[in-house]
């Protein structure tokens, strides 16, 4: 059994978790409204620094939105969320589909979501998929807002292939070239 003040350190501590994760939740998009949940193995927060970090077997939700690590680091402001730093083997991403978009699944070594501008980076063996066409490269960059990707084959330092891949699937309904 832990001794009682261990206890009363623990429950100290969900409050503030819990006003690490709200405040402005203008986070991964769709689900903006929805509160972001965050399960791991281990938790530690900084209050006094904003931040919180996450360890093994991190889920980070909002809505249906979702992000997976083996570490997470959410950080905030005065405003609230203001970014998050994922690591994995891969971490992943996934946003719903829309009635009018695909879903968007994704995977990187390292995922950062920027709150000010809505914006995920993939590094590291990033792949983005959406609606069947692939993305390819060192660096992904992904608005969440608008659903625009771009991406680059190396990263600053040089890492990388050099190029960037692309699938893009036909549309529905195109005719087949004839014979």
């Amino acid at each position: 059994m832990k001794p009682a003040h261990k206890l009363a350190g623990q429950w100290l501590m969900i409050p503030a978790l819990l006003a690490l994760a709200s405040g402005h939740a203008a986070a991964f998009d769709l689900d903006a409204g929805q509160p972001i949940r965050v399960s791991a193995d281990s938790a530690r927060l900084d209050d006094s620094q904003g931040v919180a970090i996450y360890q093994g077997n991190v889920r980070i939700t909002q809505g249906e939105t979702r992000i997976t690590a083996d570490r997470v680091e959410l950080y905030r402001d005065a405003d609230g969320l203001d970014r998050i730093a994922a690591k994995g083997q891969p971490a992943t991403y996934h946003q719903p589909a829309t009635d009018n978009q695909s879903a968007t699944d994704a995977r990187a070594r390292l995922i950062y979501y920027f709150a000010d501008d809505s914006r995920l980076r993939f590094e590291e063996e990033a792949v983005v998929e959406q609606g069947g066409n692939e993305f390819r490269g060192a660096i992904i960059d992904y608005n969440t807002a608008n659903r625009v990707v771009t991406a680059e084959g190396r990263t600053p330092e040089g890492e990388g292939s050099g190029r960037v891949e692309m699938v893009i699937q036909p549309r529905q309904g195109a005719d087949s070239p004839a014979d």
